[in-house]
């Protein structure tokens, strides 16, 4: 924006742009003002607004020194808007102050497009437009919220701003890599990755299908969606088998992607080394997903079908960030001693039996300075995915019931997933 300073009068660009931003302003207010409160009501709209921004413009440049006269304009016009409040309060008795607030934005536009880069003026009109015409999703967001679901921004809030850059970094036991710091620092990301995926799952995704529904899930735990998915599918038609069968392959699919995000925060090197074998693992195992899918035969809809079962347990439960980190401690342990008396072969075997349980916190313990060799590190963070993938097809099978057609799904699905992961694996080691 700034370019065209050396083609035109400065003046008449930022005339111009004034002008056009008030108007955008305007024109927005005229169409939400007049939906809900009438032209009774109405202190301005476009032409309005767009006349505030030139006046603004217009005090500001003739006096460019002390600003007096932009200062009285604004005083004046406060006082304006005052006096619209009291009537429009005391007569018809509506309240709010949003269009007196967008207004003042309005009348100091002109000295924020004079002096401020064009990204910082264009971003304050973009915020402006978006919160203006986010209203109503606003008031639909506060709705679906739960009672509770400030107090949990706040934990969050309180666990990554307030606990963590209190605690120190010294080793808790000689010899070995494990500080207050690390535990949390730990907690804190795997917590934060769980949260965002609980607030796409609740608020932006919570009329998705049931394949959305494994791809948000698998963000936040497989195992946790995949119980839940095999659940809901005793309840659903035969013919949604290879659906629910797809959504828990994307779950896992979408596993290797989180284990990706948590690699390169903790380990550059090691993520060098990973990345293509989990990136060919979340993209095979998504390939099958998509076969299962395909194999879906369509049933029509009812309105018992679109009334889903929610999973809307919060995943920032204090006693879940406490559950990971005493997890994360005893595999910090554990793996040491592994090291200390077994070596790599003794690591190899705690992998495999680590994918029984959270697999989380043992990756994350090689990842923060364990003194395990790069291709160890992968190994072990390949085979806990493996052996995690074999425990999740368990649970399927278990909470989908003896004689449910989802079975017969899941023992292919997972079946040629880990057939394929497990001949990875093995390529893996023969480099």
């Amino acid at each position: 924006m700034e370019k065209l300073y050396e083609y035109l009068p400065r003046e008449l660009v930022t005339f111009v742009l004034v002008t056009l931003f008030s108007l955008l302003i305007g024109l927005s207010q005229r169409k939400i003002s007049l939906k809900r409160e009438g032209e009774t009501t109405l202190f301005g709209t476009d032409r309005t607004f767009t006349f505030i921004g030139i006046l603004g413009y217009l005090l500001y440049i003739l006096d460019p020194v002390e600003y007096r006269l932009f200062m009285g304009g604004g005083a004046i016009l406060g006082l304006l808007l005052g006096l619209n409040y009291y009537v429009k309060q005391s007569q018809f008795h509506v309240f709010g102050v949003t269009t007196i607030i967008i207004a003042l934005i309005t009348y100091c536009i002109a000295p924020i497009v004079d002096t401020q880069p064009s990204w910082f003026y264009v971003m304050v009109v973009v915020t402006v437009l978006l919160f203006t015409e986010l209203k109503h999703t606003f008031t639909e967001l506060a709705q679906r919220m739960k009672n509770d679901e400030m107090i949990t921004l706040a934990k969050f809030l309180a666990i990554s701003g307030i606990i963590l850059p209190m605690l120190p970094n010294e080793n808790l036991i000689p010899d070995i890599n494990l500080t207050p710091y690390t535990v949390w620092l730990a907690t804190v990301v795997v917590s934060g990755i769980s949260y965002l995926s609980y607030l796409l799952r609740r608020y932006v995704f919570h009329e998705s299908g049931i394949l959305v529904s494994g791809i948000i899930g698998g963000l936040y735990s497989s195992t946790a969606t995949i119980s839940v998915l095999a659940r809901k599918s005793r309840k659903a038609p035969a013919q949604e088998a290879p659906e629910y069968a797809a959504a828990m392959l994307l779950a896992v699919s979408m596993m290797f992607l989180r284990f990706l995000i948590l690699i390169g925060i903790f380990s550059k090197e090691i993520l060098a080394a990973i990345y293509p074998y989990l990136l060919i693992m979340s993209l095979v195992t998504a390939g099958v997903a998509w076969y299962l899918h395909r194999k879906r035969k369509q049933v029509p809809s009812t309105d018992e079908e679109a009334e889903e079962e929610e999973d809307s347990s919060n995943p920032l439960e204090f006693k879940v960030a406490l559950i990971f980190a005493v997890l994360f401690v005893i595999f910090t342990i554990v793996t040491h001693y592994t090291l200390l008396y077994t070596g790599t072969g003794g690591l190899n075997v705690l992998s495999f039996i680590a994918g029984l349980s959270d697999i989380t916190p043992f990756i994350l313990n090689l990842l923060q300075g364990s003194g395990v060799a790069v291709m160890v590190v992968t190994a072990c963070c390949m085979q806990a995915i493996v052996s995690n993938i074999a425990v999740n097809m368990c649970y399927a099978l278990f909470f989908a019931g003896g004689k449910s057609p989802l079975r017969r799904w899941v023992l292919r699905g997972f079946g040629g997933v880990i057939a394929i992961n497990v001949c990875l694996l093995l390529f893996f080691y023969l480099l």
